[in-house]
């Protein structure tokens, strides 16, 4: 099965911060090259540590303890590139939109 979106963060100070759910940009292939990586990478628990967010969100956007029910996690290793408008008051990126991966940048160097 697919996913409807994926989660993207950075690193600050050794710690994984949530920074946007991308749903845009996708195509098709680029989705199933992406879902092939992410199995030998499952892991039990959320790697951010900046979530759940506590509301919603003022369009509902928001990645709750509910929401998360829902959440496979990954190890944080695959590095894409991401299109945005800009970053929120609350450090997360707005209307972002998915580019392609990047294999020549180590995840730990993703910095905001």
């Amino acid at each position: 099965m697919l996913a409807s979106e994926d989660i993207l963060g950075y690193w600050d100070g050794g710690r994984l911060m949530c920074a946007a759910r991308a749903r845009n940009g996708f195509t098709l292939a680029s989705r199933e090259r992406l879902m092939a990586r992410l199995p030998p990478l499952d892991v039990a628990e959320c790697p951010f540590v900046n979530l759940p967010d506590a509301p919603a969100g003022r369009w509902g956007q928001g990645l709750t303890a509910d929401k998360m029910k829902d959440c496979a996690w990954v190890r944080p290793e695959v590095v894409g590139v991401f299109e945005f408008v800009e970053w929120t008051p609350e450090n997360h990126l707005r209307h972002s939109r998915f580019i392609g991966l990047r294999d020549d940048k180590e995840a730990r160097e993703v910095r905001r």
